[in-house]
């Protein structure tokens, strides 16, 4: 399962009304502030502008924030005090127009934070985030504002207004009342309070979890990396030498890291001691234990919605999502889970039989897990993942993802590394252009390699987003993964798993940069939407026209043979039940914990009770444990929102099918299709009747479950 982060600063600043997400078109003169801090002035250079990461440094941060704060309060006080009649233009269009410093400022420094996260950047984020929670409640809470908003609501129908405007009207206003706009005075003060103790306690739980995962298991002699293939062992080396550890090799303790170690070592001891230490992330009961902060999140989340008029934090949450109610997220889910835990059951006889052929008396425990399934694979298919490793090597694997974008949808990617600036030298840059037209469509950072400081996962960022207020801006947007590297200048060769990761988060990225909406804040789509584009776009990988073109053996050059291409076809249901489960158990688990009226919670005894009521195989730990989960704890943006990993993967499953059922994976027809009605609409329009447009009917999960290898009865 793949990640789109947000860091909790960018979270709290998109959420502030009034956040433009532009940049000026014509900048205004620098004020002396922009120009004692660079922060501060609109992003210079080609391509409409690209942040200046140059000269990016910690100690610019506060006063940025500081002056980026106070215009913004400068221009929101204008606008709610204006003595003109309120219309879309001079109330709606105008809030889309201010903060944009602010924007700026705040989308740096999250960056920053998540990529290059030193304690300097960690006390920051721990100071401000409680008065950029305040700044927002400020703004939300502003009566003159919200009347005024609330007359072009009211009057919406009968002012001539595009479809556009009248979808941002609505959304506007809606906006304002969940955020606590119709409360009294006594509410508010409450509610704001409430927000700004848990802007702080998302800082800390990220801290806490960055922590622990900037540890790691050293391996002293080589007889620990029996069964490892040459190119962990040089990922483990040189993890090992970039922190000092000369001669030895170094498990961080990231999944990058383990999962590999996991499914290869033939130490089983170590194998268990690398999966403790990983999944005990946050749960050491240490400085870095977060239970307690889960527990007040929890608690001070049911707080919130009871005062915002909402029965739970998953009902106040889910909104202003496709599902809409909990029920429907909970219904999908448990259509799910009896296929796939029945499919672990057959997964783990199959390794069971294995391990007692081999004279092991063991019971499958989960640090067996990846390893026993490996030797099923190999044993039942005659495959062995690490045949398919020599063929995926990793600038190709990036060449394959913008070929198969430009084929697709018409874009074309130029490398102009050394162009812009950038924050870490690991970092690379295209300028992506319209194929037919050569019109610039934006900028594309990537972001590939796993180091100390960066956030572990993997990720898609926006830096700007595209629209057409006063004279528009492109797209700028990034992704962000941890694959190992290798030995300095020799290739680096990622896994089939990496691949698809790298497709998946080339796809939100591909959301950004094809999208063609007029106002900033209709870029936003639900939470249940914001994975689809990026798990359909994983399907283009395994392609015949892919893997011919770009999956080339790194010595010979040549193309996957065709009996190890006839083999990964049969295996690509395999071990579908471990991934189900593992993930779709962590969802279960979120909108459980969220659906809880009062948020009273023992986070360790919720956990392991959950897992009992659901049914989890005890073969399976969680994908992301609770104190961990930085999905649900490092702001609001996933929480009670894990399901929608699923919830979009029905419709990415749905879509392909359209594509088999037409002419196939390139059939421009379907693609062009799917470009107007899901990639470059934003949220102008309802998700689910724009996928109606698209598919021509409602998603159908039988797509999904045959996909898996369930039965879809």
């Amino acid at each position: 399962m793949k990640q789109l982060q947000i860091a909790t600063t960018l979270a709290i600043v998109l959420a502030i009304p009034g956040i433009a997400m532009q940049q000026p078109t014509t900048p205004p003169p620098a004020t002396a502030d922009a120009q004692s801090n660079p922060l501060l002035a609109p992003w210079p250079g080609p391509y409409g502008g690209s942040p200046p990461w140059d000269q990016a440094k910690p100690e610019l941060f506060p006063g940025a924030f500081e002056a980026a704060l106070s215009e913004h309060r400068k221009e929101i006080d204008a606008l709610a005090n204006r003595a003109d009649p309120p219309t879309f233009d001079n109330t709606i269009e105008a809030l889309e127009r201010a903060g944009q410093t602010l924007d700026r400022v705040g989308r740096m420094f999250s960056v920053m934070l998540a990529n290059m996260s030193t304690p300097e950047y960690q006390k920051i984020d721990r100071e401000w985030q409680p008065r950029l929670a305040a700044h927002s409640d400020d703004i939300a809470f502003n009566r003159p504002l919200f009347q005024r908003i609330e007359a072009v609501y009211t009057a919406r129908d009968a002012a001539k207004l595009t479809p556009e405007q009248h979808r941002l009207a609505t959304r506007s206003y809606e906006s304002f009342v969940r955020r606590g706009a119709r409360l009294n005075d006594k509410d508010k003060a409450q509610l704001s309070e409430i927000n700004q103790q848990l802007a702080g306690l998302f800082s800390d739980f990220s801290a806490k979890v960055l922590a622990d995962e900037n540890t790691w298991i050293v391996l002293e002699r080589k007889e620990d990396l029996a069964g490892l293939p040459d190119s962990q062992i040089a990922a483990a080396r040189a993890a090992a030498d970039e922190r000092g550890l000369e001669g030895r090799w170094a498990i961080v303790n990231t999944r990058s890291s383990v999962d590999p170690f996991l499914t290869f070592s033939e130490r089983r001891d170590l194998r268990e001691q690398v999966w403790q230490k990983f999944k005990s992330r946050g749960d050491n009961n240490d400085e870095n234990d977060t239970k307690d902060t889960i527990r007040q999140v929890v608690r001070l989340r049911a707080e919130r919605a009871k005062l915002l008029g909402y029965p739970s934090h998953a009902h106040w949450r889910m909104d202003d999502t496709m599902a809409r109610d909990p029920k429907a997220a909970q219904a999908l889910m448990m259509k799910v889970w009896p296929a796939a835990v029945a499919r672990v059951k057959e997964e783990v006889a199959g390794m069971q039989e294995i391990a007692a052929k081999e004279g092991q008396p063991i019971t499958i425990e989960p640090w067996d897990y990846l390893f026993y399934q490996e030797k099923v694979r190999q044993a039942r298919y005659d495959f062995d993942q690490g045949q398919l490793t020599p063929y995926f090597e990793s600038n190709n694997m990036i060449q394959a993802a913008m070929w198969s974008a430009g084929r697709l949808y018409d874009l074309s990617f130029t490398e102009n590394t050394g162009k812009v600036p950038v924050f870490h030298p690991d970092v690379r840059t295209w300028e992506v252009t319209d194929t037919k037209t050569g019109a610039h469509r934006g900028l594309f950072y990537l972001d590939n390699w796993a180091r100390a400081g960066k956030r572990s996962g993997a990720w898609a960022a926006s830096y700007r987003t595209q629209h057409r207020l006063n004279g528009g801006a492109t797209a700028i947007t990034s992704n962000n993964n941890n694959f190992i590297g290798g030995a300095p200048g020799e290739p680096v060769l990622i896994s089939q798993n990496d691949a698809e990761t790298l497709f998946h988060e080339f796809g939100h990225s591909l959301h950004a940069l094809l999208q063609d909406i007029t106002y900033p804040g209709l870029a936003t789509t639900p939470r249940d939407f914001v994975e689809y584009p990026s798990q359909v776009n994983e399907q283009w990988l395994m392609t015949p026209e892919v893997l011919d073109r770009f999956a080339r053996h790194y010595q010979t050059k040549e193309t996957i043979p065709p009996a190890l291409l006839k083999r990964l076809e049969e295996v690509q249901t395999f071990n579908q039940g471990y991934a189900t489960v593992e993930y779709l158990a962590a969802a279960i688990l979120d909108m459980d914990l969220h659906i809880m009226p009062d948020g009273v919670v023992d986070p360790a005894a919720f956990e392991r009770e959950g897992l009992k009521r659901i049914g989890m195989p005890r073969e399976i730990a969680l994908r992301h444990r609770l104190p961990h989960f930085n999905h649900l704890f490092a702001s609001d943006a996933y929480s009670a929102g894990y399901y929608s990993y699923l919830w979009s993967d029905v419709m990415a499953a749905d879509s392909w099918q359209a594509f088999q059922e037409a002419d196939g994976p390139w059939d421009r027809t379907v693609a062009d299709r799917m470009r107007r009605y899901i990639l470059s609409e934003g949220n102008t329009s309802d998700r689910a009747e724009a996928y109606r447009l698209f598919r021509g009917r409602e998603p159908d999960v039988r797509a999904l479950l045959r996909e898996r290898g369930f039965p879809t009865k």
